[in-house]
C-alpha cells in the first residue's frame, strides 16, 4: 500500500515538474521555476524508483505516467486557461480509470 501512495505522489510530482516546466517559458525569472522543476523531477523519479521494488515496473510506469498526464492536464485547466471541454475531461476520465484498473489487477 505505501509503495502505491508513493507512486501517486509521485507521479503529482511529474505534473507539478512539468508545470514549472511551462512556468519557465513563461516567465523571464527562471530561476525559481528551475529550481521546482529540477526538484520535482528528481523526486518524482526516486520515488518510482522505490516503488518500482514492490510494483511491477510495467504497472508502475503506467500508473506514473497517467498520474502525471491527468495531473498536468488539471493543473494547464485551472492555472494557465487551457480548454475545458467536454471532450477532453472525458478522455482524460479514461486516462484515471485506465490507472485505477491497473491497481486492482496488479
Amino acid at each position: 500500500m505505501v509503495a502505491w501512495l508513493l507512486l501517486i505522489f509521485a507521479g503529482g510530482l511529474e505534473a507539478f515538474g512539468v508545470a514549472m516546466l511551462n512556468q519557465i517559458h513563461l516567465s523571464k525569472k527562471i530561476w525559481v521555476p528551475l529550481t521546482f522543476f529540477i526538484l520535482a523531477f528528481v523526486s518524482s523519479l526516486v520515488l518510482l524508483s522505490i516503488a518500482m521494488q514492490t510494483i511491477p515496473m510495467g504497472t508502475a510506469y503506467a500508473l506514473w505516467t497517467g498520474v502525471g498526464v491527468v495531473g498536468g492536464t488539471i493543473i494547464g485547466m485551472i492555472f494557465y486557461g487551457e480548454s475545458k471541454n467536454f471532450k477532453r475531461i472525458f478522455y482524460i476520465g479514461i486516462v484515471l480509470i485506465a490507472a485505477i484498473g491497473l491497481k486492482l489487477v496488479a
